[in-house]
Order: structure tokens, then sequence, then C-alpha cells
């Protein structure tokens, strides 16, 4: 049985590979789940054909740290002092959710990231009350279609015991999950850990944690120097001090930790991600960490973080990253020796996509447009109205495009949004029931 073939003719593609680069008129011949061919004039004249002549076409978005299970309390906390958010979402309403609210909101989620063309997001997901809380947010993450990488947290119920100085180790249900839904790493689904870090946890305990993350072979995810109080803690040189940081580990903030901490990483291949929207917004949170990361040769990633404080699309992440890095470092006015006194729009559009796939453990399935790759590919419409006519396709996808101007999303050779409408969901009943979780959120 021939498996089917489609061919995306004459877009400008954007292949985030080198060796392929960037064609203003090419194609993508697309053979099941993965890409063939990235070429100019491919001829397959039995394959389904999408004439993609006014559109951009690139790799799906990777993002790489996003609290999904706070989806349907969207907006709710960035006019507000951040200490309220770790009040209620951290603690009595994060506490008192169910199963069905951590459900709904991983599958409002995701299929929203998927509308705006990311196809790839880890689910920083720390609200594992019960077994069952952790299956709800794995089958929401499956029932968006989305490529997830599962990060296993750990439980909000007595959050305190598991937050400050904790001496509990981390749930073993992640060795069910593990056994259960991923046995497998090659499959749409993966596992990582949420990890506490020396931030959160005593030195016996994460220590024990990161030993099991390696144990399931897995990577970890951690949260490091986010807000004045973690400076102190200085988590990445106790992980450097302790002989455990290596390349199956990603850093998410890292505002306050201090650059000789962050050339720590750059020795041992530990990869960074950026919240750069909800960075901004969060009021203390510490200066985001450009300068000192690519100072080192450190590619930072891109996340949603949660969309409690920021909008989660890539678009606004991008949009961000290039103009808070620009604003300031004209003349290269950073202390930070060897920082790049400018970043290009082609640099943000590679941190929203390669360096994502790499920091989530995935370069070697997506990220960019090649052959043997995942067919994960958006197509923006270049024809409309805020983007006509396109001159400089980059610069329409990272200053001006929107999730409305993406026409066409696969993951997987999938197709999950098709002349802009999402496809194989049903929007209403996914908004009736997002309603209703987010009136119970509210009561509590």
């Amino acid at each position: 049985m021939t498996t089917r073939q489609i061919l995306i003719k004459g877009g400008w593609v954007l292949s985030m590979d080198p060796a392929i680069g960037e064609m203003p008129a090419g194609d993508v011949l697309i053979q099941g789940e993965r890409i063939v061919a990235v070429a100019h004039n491919i001829d397959a004249p039995e394959a389904e054909r999408i004439d993609a002549g006014s559109m951009i076409v690139l790799p799906g978005f990777v993002d790489t740290h996003r609290h999904t299970w706070q989806s349907c309390v969207r907006h709710r906390y960035a006019d507000i002092d951040p200490q309220i958010y770790f009040a209620e979402m951290l603690g009595a309403k994060g506490a008192a959710y169910r199963a069905e609210d951590v459900y709904v909101a991983t599958l409002l989620g995701a299929v929203a990231a998927l509308e705006g063309g990311i196809t790839t997001m880890l689910d920083w997901s720390h609200i594992q009350n019960s077994p069952e809380h952790a299956d709800a947010a794995i089958l929401g993450l499956r029932d968006a279609g989305i490529r997830g990488v599962f990060a296993h947290g750990w439980p909000l119920v007595d959050g305190a015991s598991w937050m400050f100085n904790s001496q509990r180790g981390h749930p073993q249900d992640i060795r069910r999950l593990r056994e259960r839904y991923f046995s497998s790493d090659d499959q749409l689904l993966t596992l990582a850990m949420a990890g506490r870090g020396p931030e959160m946890a005593t030195h016996d305990v994460w220590m024990d944690d990161l030993r099991l993350a390696r144990e399931l072979a897995i990577r970890s995810t951690i949260h490091m120097g986010a807000y004045a109080r973690n400076a102190s803690v200085r988590g990445i040189a106790q992980m450097q001090s302790a002989g455990v940081l290596g390349d199956d580990l990603t850093f998410v903030h890292c505002c306050f930790s201090g650059a000789d901490e962050i050339a720590m990483m750059a020795d041992y291949g530990v990869s960074a991600s950026l919240g750069v929207h909800c960075e901004l917004n969060a009021q203390g949170i510490g200066d985001i960490p450009f300068d000192r990361l690519l100072a080192v040769g450190i590619r930072p990633s891109l996340s949603g973080d949660t969309e409690t404080k920021c909008s989660g699309d890539m678009f606004t992440q991008m949009r961000h990253a290039f103009a808070y890095y620009r604003s300031w470092m004209g003349g290269n006015h950073s202390r930070i020796q060897n920082a790049p006194a400018s970043i290009s729009m082609r640099d943000v559009l590679e941190f929203a996509t390669v360096a994502g796939a790499r920091a989530n453990g995935l370069e070697h399935k997506v990220g960019s447009l090649a052959p043997g790759k995942q067919a994960d590919i958006v197509l923006i419409r270049g024809d409309d109205l805020n983007l006509t006519p396109v001159s400089d396709a980059v610069g329409a996808v990272v200053l001006a495009a929107h999730p409305g101007n993406v026409d066409t999303v696969f993951v997987a050779g999938k197709t999950v949004k098709r002349h802009g409408r999402m496809q194989g969901i049903d929007l209403d009943a996914l908004r009736q029931r997002a309603h209703a979780s987010q009136h119970h959120i509210l009561a509590l």
C-alpha cells in the first residue's frame, strides 16, 4: 500500500536547515509522517497538491516550557503582585484542581498552540495531585494531536512541602507513566521530568530526583534563578559542584543566575528556555539573560510559560525577544564580555524552531525542514493584509505575523489546521468545558 504524498508547491520556504537554506519559490514533499524532499520544482504527479504560491512555509514552532494546566484562567495574573499568583495557583486553587480541570486546560492550551503554529510543546505539568491528574494531562495532549513532551512535576496538595527545602522525593508515579504511556521514545508524546532542583529541594532529594530521571532515560527541565530570592542559592553552581550538569538538562528563566553559572551551562551542554513575554510581565523576575547566554554560545529556546500572565503564541515571544535585545544592546551596552551587540530576526526564528527542538531533545526529528525529518510544517498566508506584499519572509514572521495568519499546520504529516480552521476538534464543546472549568476554579 502506497503511503499518501502531499506536495506543498511554490511557497517561500524557510527551511532553517543551513544546507537547504531559503527558497522564495520552493516545494516540500511529504510522504506519510516524513519530509522526503525540499527543493525547487519537485515532480510528484500522484501527490495531493497544496498551492503555496502566496504562503510562507516553515517548520512548526517548538515551545519548551508551558504550564498548560492553567489555560482556563488565562490573563488573570499579569496585573497582580506575582506573590498572589504563587499563593493562588500554586496554593489553594492548584490543590483543588480536579482531573477534569487538568484535562480541559491541557487540551485547550495545546489546541490553541497548534492553531498558532506551535507543533511541539513541552507541557510543564506541576499539578500532579493524583495519578488521575497525570493521566488527564497526557490525554489532553493526545486528544489535541500535538507533538507533546509531558514534563511530570509534583502535587500541589500540601504544596509547601514540595517546593520549600523539600525532603519529599519526586512522585514515583512517573515510573507507571513511563511504562504505560511512554515505553517508546519513537512516538508523538514523550516524557520528561519537571524537576525542582536546589532552589526547592534539599541536596539529597534533588540529586535523587535527577538520578531517577536518568534511570528512566528522560530529560529534566528545571526552573533556575527566577526572582532575587534565588540568586544566593546559586543552583547551577551547586549542580556543577555535584558533578551532575549534562546535556539532558534544560534550565528555565535563569534571570538571577550569574554569568559564571551560565558559562557552566555552556561547558556541559545545558540548554535554556526563556518565556520572554511572561518574564517581561512578571514584576521582579529579573533581567532576561539573553546577553549572558549568547556570550557563551547558548542559543536559547522560547516558551509561552503561563498564559495567566502573557500570550502563549510564539509570534509574541519572537517579537518581544527581538525588540527587548535590540532596544538596549545597541552599541553593546551589556556588561557581559562577548555578548553580541545585536541579534537578527533569523536568530530569533531559530530560537523558536531549531533551538527549541534541541532543548526538547527532538532536534533529530523536528525544528527544520529537511528530508528525513518529521513533517511538522506551518503555512502562513503572505497575502493577508498585515503581511502583504512580503519582501522579507523572516521579517514578516518575526515582526508582524499572528495566529490568525496561520493557514495550515501539519504534525507528523497529519493536517491539524487547514484553510485557517482547526480539524477534528469540536471547538464549541471545548469552549463550553473550558468555561465550566474556569467557573469551578475561580469559585475556589
